[in-house]
C-alpha cells in the first residue's frame, strides 16, 4: 500500500477537501498494485474516462473494470510508486490533482525509467460526501533528448521504496 508519508506532503498544509482527493489518488494506485479491477473501476464516476500509458481511452467505469480485468489477466503487470506534485481545488466540488509515477516491474526491485509517467486525474465531489474521478490520463514521461530529467524524476520516485 502507498501511504500517504510515501507522498511526501504534510497533512496540516491541506484542506479535508485536498486530503480526500490524495486519498482517492492513492487508492487508485494501490488498486492497481494489487491487480484489482473492481476498486480500481470503483474510484471512477460512472462516466469516468481512463486514458493509458499507450494512449487507450476507455470510458465509464463499467468498461474501465473490463479493461483492466483483462489486462490483469493476460499478465502481471507493474507496480506503481507515486508522488502527488499539487492538488488544485478548482472549485468546492472539482479538483485537478498533478503526480508523478514510476513502475517498477513484475520480478524486479528497481523502477524502470522507460516507464515513468506524469499523472493526471481531475476528480468530482457532486454529493458533498465523496469524491470520484472524472479523468485520469497516464502519460509517459519520457522527456526526450533531456535524460537528465528522466534520471531526476527516476531517482526522485526510487527514494520512495
Amino acid at each position: 500500500m502507498i501511504s500517504e508519508n510515501k507522498l511526501r506532503t504534510p497533512k496540516a498544509l491541506i484542506s479535508a477537501d485536498e486530503v480526500e482527493v490524495r486519498a482517492l489518488y492513492l487508492r487508485l494506485l494501490d488498486s492497481w498494485n494489487e491487480r484489482n479491477s473492481n476498486e480500481f473501476a470503483s474510484q471512477f464516476s460512472d462516466e469516468g474516462t481512463f486514458i493509458g500509458f499507450d494512449g487507450t481511452q476507455v470510458n465509464g467505469s463499467t468498461e474501465i473494470e473490463a479493461h483492466l480485468r483483462k489486462i490483469f489477466s493476460d499478465h502481471v503487470p507493474g507496480h506503481y510508486v507515486g508522488k502527488v506534485r499539487h492538488v488544485q481545488l478548482l472549485s468546492p466540488s472539482v479538483a485537478l490533482l498533478n503526480g508523478i509515477a514510476g513502475m517498477v516491474p513484475a520480478g524486479r526491485l528497481d523502477i524502470e525509467p522507460k516507464l515513468n509517467a506524469v499523472h493526471t486525474l481531475v476528480s468530482l465531489n457532486r454529493n458533498g460526501k465523496e469524491w470520484r474521478i472524472v479523468l485520469f490520463q497516464n502519460t509517459p514521461a519520457q522527456f526526450h533528448g533531456l535524460p537528465e530529467q528522466v534520471k531526476k524524476m527516476t531517482d526522485e520516485l526510487q527514494e520512495l521504496l
